[in-house]
């Protein structure tokens, strides 16, 4: 996925629900922070944009993404990407993580004016997540030095959960770090 497209769906997802205020919590978050020029491969993969809405009780925007704009829809047929409604608490953040979030400034995504997740509060939730293409992400991020353990590791230490997943993710960027992933 490249920026244009995630505008695309974020003016989408903007214009389905009547709300702007979208924060992307998946891997192409990454994009608003670096442009896919920039990018390793293993971070444009993904034909999904995972969206959330600041305010979605009972996850209802959500569920209108996925119905309108979401995987198998008309939407993606047509375009060859798609929007996945989440909630936030989809994804295990850092504490602090809104205080990081970066804004998404494109007028071709307008009426949304979108949030993505600092890349090492995202490179954490990958790891927390612990898939294998969660893993592979990363160490893409790490070995192109867009982001850096040593933050990933303060990161990590700040997750709001129990001590043994800390040190579970502490511990995978290490074996990233080295070579011999997950």
């Amino acid at each position: 996925m490249n920026r244009e497209q995630l505008a695309h769906i974020l003016r989408a997802a903007s214009t389905v629900t009547s709300d702007g205020e979208i924060i992307v919590l998946g891997s192409q978050s990454i994009l608003g922070t670096f442009d896919e020029d920039v990018l390793p491969q293993e971070a444009t993969l993904s034909m999904e944009a995972d969206i959330a809405f600041a305010a979605d009780a009972g996850a209802e925007k959500a569920d209108k993404v996925d119905g309108v704009i979401g995987e198998g829809s008309m939407f993606q047929q047509t375009f060859g990407i798609y929007g996945q409604g989440v909630e936030l608490s989809t994804a295990t953040l850092p504490a602090g993580w809104r205080d990081r979030l970066v804004a998404f400034d494109r007028v071709d995504a307008e009426p949304a004016t979108a949030k993505c997740l600092e890349p090492h509060d995202l490179a954490v939730a990958k790891l927390v997540a612990g898939r294998e293409k969660d893993y592979r992400f990363v160490g893409a991020l790490l070995a192109a030095g867009l982001i850096s353990a040593d933050l990933l590791v303060e990161r990590a230490l700040m997750l709001e959960t129990i001590g043994a997943v800390q040190q579970r993710v502490v511990q995978r960027i290490g074996r990233i770090g080295d070579g011999t992933l997950g």
